[in-house]
């Protein structure tokens, strides 16, 4: 109930304002319903936190609507924006003990303090020396002539900041400084530094920040219950907000972040569960396949099938005889056989005259799909409809579908039309889900009642990502190669040993195989950093390195027809070498190319060089991989051998995720997850696993959340996925 959209009108926003102590301009928390605090917001929440950033003293409308950019415009909104980083000046030392690089605060009188221009008159230098009684350290401030008018001499101040080294002495250079007798909001303490856009500084958005922060999170009531607070062992919503701005120490600091974090991974598993709980209620039609017959459609193959595909076809077999409708997603490596399970589960499908369609991020996949399936179901009327398929055949398989006579359809976005009507749909078939959105998953899913639903990947998904991104979904893993198939070969190459690489391209050529060259940017005008771009260098290796050869050119910012057309003359040998960005991550199947070489390697990702490498490797014959960084660099050089010690897709992904992030997994499906995430680190395996287990436990418990206990946790996440934060389905 809690997962369903508000439907009723928000009520008028209350016009209570926030006091700001000790003067104040607005009456004292009360309670009501607020619109800021993200995840947060409950019927408990003070209605106060609605209010206009402008009841701030020192917040007029300019300030608001600079503020409002950033994404603040109530009091709520400031509560949750959160810092970016911390400089830890919690250390107080006394002068005499300091050395250089330290990052430290000192509390001393100041000695003298005055300006002056150095080189030239360009730039005015500010310097200030502080005495402690233990000895005296030199201040200065580039630019900034106004601070020698906020400090006299005799004033304490406490100077926070690090330490460097000139002309022998110790110096603190552009250090934050605030009297002793103030706050200490911006030295002495784990200081928090904000995003911030122009004409605000990090001190006057701290100062506003502390206002409403040590006003406003104790009046935050929390929206998860003790027990599961108790059970987890997490802070309260209130003190966690406050320590997560001005922590007291790095174990509050840490604290506050993981209850922050447990919120956000809690909230959207509950989603995830909800979502699969209502869809494991539908029914949908059995599909009950016997042994003979599936002994019979296996026996017709002209290979055996992998431990790996039996079990994952098992699988597929009980979801589709369960009575309930399958949601599962189906993992498996570069080159491991998905299309061989999806096309037997569509033969069990059809055998009982029901329909199915597999619908592919390109019409060139598509089309690689089209091949194969009516390869592996000899006899079943299998058709194909892309964007470019002529409008009279577009008419004929529309009608065909309509009738039932076609009884597979393999497609890209067409097939979700409006115009095309199934009879029967039963099983819909998704490659490459982070290419798709929900919408488009959704409309297919539409064209059948409650169809069958299978999920197909290349992407290998570490298990921490695979629990926060696809709990709704069951998991099949295929983690082995059909048999026949040689490792490719890695080699990390420098960027001087470029020649040997053309040498292998020319020699495997010769041997009349074909290759990849794979460089980071499309064109000369996006350079950054020296890359090296597909136009180019196109034009470059077919002049000066292979003009004997035929060389094609493939990049994202090509019509879609035309960049079929280039992969479908690549894959019919019409060019020997195929020079390229990463459009052809996605994939397309070229059995006769055996190397290759991507430039520039560094700038990818272990998920995405992997990806790439799966583009070669595909028949029988020895394939190579062949990274060229374009500079040397100790670390990434370490990270590129890591692919040639392994062809392994799911220890690469797994050291990708902790080195560069979830971004390298994250597409289309999640493109509102990576903003949910604030505070939790996908890579955080424990919390993820502790957030979901609580989860489960509640679920099991009050899968509604009707108990009065959990009364405000139901409104937070209704909110919550109210809005649309996550994407889950």
């Amino acid at each position: 109930k809690w997962l369903e959209p508000e439907t009723k009108p928000a009520p008028p926003r209350e016009k209570a304002e926030a006091p700001r102590p000790p003067q104040s301009r607005a009456p004292a928390p009360s309670q009501g319903r607020s619109e800021s605090a993200p995840g947060g917001k409950t019927s408990a929440t003070p209605a106060a936190l609605n209010a206009s950033l402008t009841v701030l003293q020192g917040v007029g409308p300019r300030h608001a609507q600079t503020l409002g950019q950033l994404g603040m415009v109530t009091l709520g909104d400031m509560l949750y924006y959160f810092p970016r980083r911390y400089e830890d000046y919690s250390q107080l030392k006394p002068i005499k003990n300091l050395w250089v690089n330290e990052i430290v605060t000192v509390i001393g009188a100041v000695q003298s303090v005055g300006t002056r221009p150095v080189k030239g008159g360009k730039l005015q230098l500010t310097e200030a020396v502080i005495t402690d009684g233990t000895g005296a350290l030199r201040l200065t401030w580039f630019n900034q002539p106004w601070i020698a008018n906020r400090m006299k001499v005799g004033d304490n101040i406490a100077a926070s900041g690090k330490l460097t080294q000139a002309l022998g002495r110790l110096v603190m250079t552009n250090p934050d400084f605030e009297p002793v007798e103030a706050e200490h909001l911006h030295t002495n303490r784990i200081v928090p530094i904000y995003p911030l856009t122009q004409r605000i500084t990090q001190k006057w958005l701290r100062g506003l920040m502390n206002q409403v922060v040590t006003y406003w999170a104790p009046a935050l009531v929390d929206h998860l219950p003790d027990s599961i607070r108790t059970s987890a062992g997490l802070s309260a919503l209130g003190r966690a907000v406050a320590q997560a701005h001005f922590p007291d120490s790095q174990a509050d600091l840490k604290r506050a972040r993981e209850r922050l974090a447990f919120d956000e991974i809690f909230f959207l598993q509950m989603g995830v569960l909800s979502q699969k709980r209502d869809w494991q209620a539908a029914t949908a039609r059995r599909f009950e396949i016997s042994d003979e017959q599936l002994g019979a459609r296996l026996s017709s193959l002209p290979f055996t099938l992998t431990s790996a595909q039996t079990r994952a076809l098992d699988e597929i077999r009980r979801d589709l005889a369960s009575g309930r409708p399958m949601n599962r997603l189906l993992q498996g490596d570069v080159g491991s056989g998905k299309t061989v399970v999806a096309a037997l589960a569509a033969a069990m499908v059809n055998q009982s005259g029901a329909q199915a369609a597999i619908m592919a991020p390109t019409s060139i996949l598509a089309e690689q799909h089209y091949r194969n399936f009516t390869s592996l179901l000899d006899g079943t009327n299998v058709r194909l409809l892309v964007g470019d398929t002529p409008e009279s055949e577009k008419a004929e398989i529309r009608a065909g579908l309509a009738d039932g006579t076609i009884k597979v359809v393999v497609g890209t976005h067409a097939l979700i039309e409006d115009p095309v009507a199934f009879q029967d749909l039963q099983l819909a078939v998704i490659d490459e889900q982070h290419r798709f959105g929900v919408e488009q998953r959704a409309a297919l899913r539409n064209k059948g009642t409650t169809p069958h639903l299978l999920v197909m990947t290349a992407t290998p998904i570490p298990r921490s990502l695979a629990l926060t991104l696809y709990g709704d979904l069951d998991l099949s893993v295929m983690d082995e190669m059909p048999a026949g198939r040689q490792p490719i070969e890695t080699y990390v190459l420098r960027p001087q040993e470029l020649e040997r690489a053309f040498s292998l391209i020319c020699s495997q050529i010769k041997d009349g195989r074909q290759a990849f060259i794979i460089y980071p940017l499309v064109e000369e005008s996006e350079k950054m950093d020296n890359l090296k771009a597909a136009t180019e260098e196109h034009e470059k290796l077919q002049k000066e390195i292979f003009p004997e050869l035929k060389l094609g050119l493939l990049h994202g910012r090509m019509k879609p027809d035309e960049k079929d057309r280039v992969m479908a003359d690549f894959r019919d040998r019409k060019y020997d070498i195929l020079v390229s960005t990463t459009v052809v991550e996605v994939g397309v199947d070229v059995p006769n190319a055996t190397v290759m070489l991507v430039e520039g390697a560094n700038h990818f990702g272990l998920a995405q060089l992997h990806q790439l490498r799966g583009r070669v490797g595909r028949g029988a014959a020895q394939s190579y991989c062949l990274l060229v960084p374009d500079h040397e660099d100790a670390v990434e050089n370490e990270r590129l051998q890591a692919m040639a010690e392994t062809n392994d897709g799911f220890i690469l992904a797994d050291r990708d995720l902790q080195q560069r992030g979830p971004g390298e997994f994250l597409g289309t499906r999640q493109a509102g997850f990576a903003s949910t995430l604030k505070m939790a680190s996908i890579t955080d395996l424990p919390l993820i696993e502790k957030a979901r287990n609580q989860a489960q436990m509640l679920f099991e418990k009050d899968p509604n959340l009707e108990m009065p206990e959990h009364k405000l946790l139901a409104e937070a996440l209704g909110r919550f996925w109210g809005k649309g934060t996550g994407d889950v389905s």
